[in-house]
Formats: structure tokens, sequence, C-alpha cells
């Protein structure tokens, strides 16, 4: 399946399939993923971001939760967050399916690619290449959305066990508000880190025309989601 460049009996060296154009690019997208990751989660510029201010109100819904004696509304609440995170989790694995299709069909991509007025020009061990690393950012979206799902079970367990209204101002029950709390928030965590592993998916799409497409589809990638978090309407509905 894998293309690969052959040692001929007088010691021809094996070829390359990548440029240093699309060596860049591929080096610009880690890098502008990474560091995004890096600038929302874990330095101060994060913290006041629209999934951090969803953070507090996830403390906010616990502990109400506790005041409450019936809690029949937020069980619905919480079994809609893990349909959603269930239809992420499918879609992931439709999406892996679509690449290990275009995998097995180099050969017939590549014509079909020849017939187009883009100017794309790609070797099948490029292409290939390019169809695995599309495969694996589907595959650990896949991962994150089903622990996702996971931990979302696990808070619904932890919502079924949370104590009384008239127990909600002991230590017993404060702890179990912060321990849910916790392990929302880190469900949540997980499922906006699918959710980027999608969008940069879509932005990965733009190395199959070129590594320079690739380039400008990340930067428009990082741009659109960076507006979310902190320059859109529902972060300024949270700010205000």
């Amino acid at each position: 399946m894998f293309y690969r460049g052959r040692h001929h009996s007088e010691g021809t060296p094996t070829v390359n399939p990548f440029t240093t154009a699309d060596i860049a690019a591929i080096a610009f997208f880690i890098f502008a993923w990474a560091v995004y990751a890096i600038t929302l989660e874990r330095t101060s510029h994060g913290r006041n971001s629209l999934n951090a201010r969803m953070n507090i109100y996830r403390e906010v819904w616990v502990r109400r939760i506790l005041d409450r004696e019936a809690r029949i509304v937020d069980t619905h609440i919480m079994s809609s967050l893990q349909n959603g995170t269930a239809f992420f989790a499918s879609t992931t694995l439709l999406a892996i399916g679509g690449g290990l299709t275009l995998l097995r069909s180099t050969e017939e991509a590549m014509s079909v690619l020849s017939t187009l007025p883009l100017g794309i020009r790609s070797s099948p061990a490029l292409w290939e290449i390019k169809c695995v690393g599309l495969i694996v950012i589907f595959v650990y979206a896949f991962f994150k959305f089903s622990w996702a799902y996971r931990l979302f079970n696990y808070v619904a367990i932890l919502l079924g066990a949370m104590p009384f209204s008239d127990k909600r101002d002991t230590p017993e029950a404060q702890s179990h508000v912060m321990r849910t709390t916790r392990l929302f928030q880190s469900a949540g965590r997980h499922f906006n880190r699918g959710q980027r592993a999608f969008l940069f998916a879509l932005g990965y799409l733009g190395w199959f025309i070129s590594p320079w497409v690739l380039i400008a589809t990340t930067l428009a990638i990082v741009v659109v989601i960076w507006r979310r978090q902190f320059d859109s309407d529902a972060y300024r509905a949270m700010t205000k």
C-alpha cells in the first residue's frame, strides 16, 4: 500500500516524498495547534476565555443542584450533554472510515486530481502520508470524545449521589460538590479538545491542495476559534 523509494543495486538513495514547503507547512500546523491549546488551557490569558467562564457556571450549577430536592431537570440536561458527545464520537468514526477509504483509493484519487484545474501535484507516497495524518487527527478526536462521554457518565453518577438539600452545609456535601465540579470540568475540557481536533482537521485538508494552502487554512482556523473564545457574541454575553 505505502509507496517507498527503492534502493537499486547501484545504491540509489530512497526518494523523499516531502518538499521543504511540505515540512514547513506541517510544522507550522503542529506549532499553531500546540500554541493555541497551551495558551487556552495553561496561561492566565486562557482563564478569561469562553471555556473558562463556562467552567465557573458548571460549579454554580452543581451547587444549585445541592439546594434542590427535585433534580429531574438536571438529569435531563446531563442526558443532552451525553447525547451530544456520543453524536460527535459516532461522527468521528465515520470520518475515520472516510480517511481509510481515501488511503485505500490512492490511485483513483490521483487520477481524479490530475483532471482538476487546481494544479495539485502529489506523489502516491505523499498522498498516503497525508491520509494517514488525517486519520490520526480523527483518531485523537475519537479518543477525546469517547473519554468525555465516559466522564459525563461519571458526573451523572455523582449527581445521583448528591447529598440531600438538608445536608448542603455539611463538609461532606461541600466536598462532593467540588469533586463533581472538577470531574464536570474535566469532561468539558476533553470534549473541547475533541472539537478542536475536528476544526484543525478542516484546516489540515488544505495540505491536500498544497503546503501553502495548509498554512492559510491553519491560520484561518486559528483566527476563527480564537474569536469564538475571546471576541464572539457568546463571549460578550458571558462578560456582561
